[in-house]
């Protein structure tokens, strides 16, 4: 059984900056594709980044292009969300996932694992 305990949530003011870490149990986490997800109250689960084992592909959500970073230090077990220039719109409850077969995808029903959650608040 794969554990993930995210962290960095937060309220912040619009235009700044966020860094979310999901730290997993397990040894075989470099094979594992990882996703952020959000979901806003009354909205749908998003994926806004996804990334590969090796970290060599990458997905944003058009939503987030430009403003948000998803990186992975396999060394450490650690998925990261960097988020900049937020706005009030992306405030939702941050999840991440991992998908046991390595493939990158947005869709949340191939994930197998995931994390709590963390709230994060933008203000206007």
């Amino acid at each position: 059984q794969v554990q993930l305990v995210e962290s960095g949530g937060g309220l912040v003011q619009a235009g700044g900056s966020l860094r979310l870490s999901c730290v997993a149990s397990g040894r075989t986490f470099r094979s594992y594709a990882m996703g952020w997800f959000r979901q806003a109250p009354g909205k749908g689960r998003e994926c806004v980044g996804a990334i590969r084992g090796s970290g060599g592909t990458i997905y944003y959500a058009d939503s987030v292009k430009g403003r948000f970073t998803i990186s992975r230090d396999n060394a450490k077990n650690t998925v990261y969300l960097q988020m900049n220039s937020l706005k009030p719109e992306d405030t939702a409850v941050y999840y991440c996932a991992g998908d046991v077969k390595g493939v990158l995808t947005p869709r949340d029903e191939e994930y197998d694992y995931w994390g709590q959650g963390t709230q994060v608040t933008v203000s206007s």
